[in-house]
């Protein structure tokens, strides 16, 4: 059996559709949720319910009771992560889980980002847990980028602090086929650095944007404070401003390049061209 927590999210959606398109029965796998009330539809393609609440302890274990194989999917409370991973990590113990693939940050061990901290201490919690884990080091997701790209026409620019560091993101259902081609037929001990290719700088970005809408759009750098400032005064919380402002500055060090070549190899296809998700942002 697998078990996937936060199933209801973006990512864990598109996990379970992955596992049920590679040949997963559907009542193999448990869809770990916060509220199974509201998760009706995730039931209607055949997968089990279970309530699976990073801030409530005492869900995790029964979640995950039977699981041979479960899928951490990283909680999106930052600043809060690592006590709700240490809680999954014990749950998943106490359940006597035959594995655990988590989804971590490309080049954990190193990068430069902010987001890095909390999976640096959820992998080493993985480590001194002594359960068998796979870490799946996602990059950037393209769809970080879309609302920049739908802007960019009308602004004449897209705006950044990343210098002309270089990305290397993929898109959130490359991940997801990541996830579960590692949970079906993954080798314990293994850290995959998944990324897209090829990579661009913002620069390069601007440029793709430009070509795809017929309008001119270049690429503007802001000091990370500017950055911060100008995403937090277009409406975004202060603190996810300064955090989306961080991370351009982690890619400026090169926190957010990495090859395409171990995506490719686990999902068994390139990953997606960034021309699908700026056409998609443009709806072109």
């Amino acid at each position: 059996m697998i078990v996937i927590t936060a199933a209801a999210g973006q990512l864990g959606r598109l996990v379970l559709d992955a596992l049920i398109a590679r040949g997963v029965p559907a009542e193999e796998i448990v869809a770990g949720v916060r509220f199974p009330d509201r998760a009706t539809d995730l039931a209607a393609k055949g997968v089990r319910l279970r309530e699976a609440d990073y801030d409530r302890p005492e869900t995790l274990t029964a979640a995950f009771e039977g699981a041979d194989r479960l899928l951490l999917i990283s909680s999106p409370d930052i600043g809060r992560r690592a006590p709700q991973h240490q809680a999954a990590i014990d749950a998943a113990r106490a359940a006597g889980v035959g594995l655990v693939a988590y989804t971590s940050i490309l080049n954990a061990p190193t990068s430069p980002l902010m987001l890095a901290e909390e999976h640096r201490a959820t992998e080493a919690a993985l480590a001194a847990s002594g359960l068998p884990h796979i870490l799946l080091r996602n990059g950037w997701y393209a769809e970080n980028l879309v609302p920049a790209i739908a802007a960019a026409p009308g602004l004449g620019a897209i705006f950044g602090a990343a210098g002309t560091g270089r990305i290397a993101p993929a898109a959130r259902a490359d991940y997801a086929e990541a996830a579960a081609a590692a949970l079906i037929g993954g080798e314990p001990g293994r850290a995959h650095e998944l990324a897209g290719a090829p990579g661009f700088d913002m620069a390069g970005l601007a440029a793709q944007v430009a070509e795809v809408s017929g309008q001119p759009v270049v690429y503007t750098d802001l000091p990370q404070a500017d950055y911060a400032a100008a995403l937090e005064a277009n409406g975004l919380p202060g603190p996810l401003a300064a955090m989306l402002a961080d991370s351009d500055a982690g890619a400026a060090k090169g926190g957010l390049d990495g090859p395409g070549a171990p995506l490719e190899a686990l999902i068994g296809r390139p990953a997606t061209p960034m021309s699908v998700t700026i056409r998609a942002a443009l709806g072109v």
